[in-house]
């Protein structure tokens, strides 16, 4: 815009969206929660529901464990309260995102199967539900069956008709951005 015209560009910068959990999400009696924790969704980039949640759950168990502040609570019991209380609850999601990931998000075969696949209103309605509720949703035996049956159908037909991944490079505009 106007307000902008003629401006430099001083420096720029992006910081990479965590993938996957932090090695250590407790140190001492410092507990990570959010993004800092690794707490995104992979598929979507997702984190600000994961980031309040977990920052409850952390603010939660660490005010019960110190007992009206009697006293501090340790590494060891942080883990075994915020910790296993949190993975308990959202890793199997996590889980199933990171496979759904490795296996659609690889190249332009799989990708065209995640497309064909989204046709089915089972996909939808277990998609919806799981992005709604924030946890992996679906439950129906038969269904689930029945979309691991379509799924490989799929993957099948994606890699027999899609065009192999192009080699991407652009250094000349790369280098404007240094």
């Amino acid at each position: 815009g106007d307000k902008i015209a003629g401006g430099k560009i001083i420096k720029v910068e992006a910081h990479p969206i965590p993938e996957h959990y932090r090695p250590r999400r407790v140190q001492g009696r410092l507990a990570l929660v959010g993004d800092a924790a690794g707490y995104v969704t992979k598929c979507s980039g997702e984190g600000i529901y994961f980031a309040a949640k977990s920052g409850r759950m952390a603010a939660e168990a660490i005010v019960k464990l110190m007992e009206g502040g009697k006293r501090l609570p340790t590494q060891t019991e942080i883990e075994r309260t915020y910790i296993a209380d949190y993975d308990k609850l959202y890793g199997p999601t996590y889980t199933v995102l990171d496979i759904l990931q490795k296996v659609f998000y690889s190249n332009n075969g799989a990708r065209e199967a995640f497309v064909e696949l989204c046709n089915s209103k089972y996909v939808q309605q277990v998609t919806f539900d799981s992005y709604l509720y924030k946890r992996v949703q679906g439950n129906n035996p038969l269904d689930d069956l029945k979309l691991l049956g379509e799924t490989i159908g799929c993957l099948i037909k994606g890699y027999a008709i899609a065009t192999p991944d192009q080699e991407f490079s652009n250094p000349v505009e790369s280098a404007k951005r240094l």
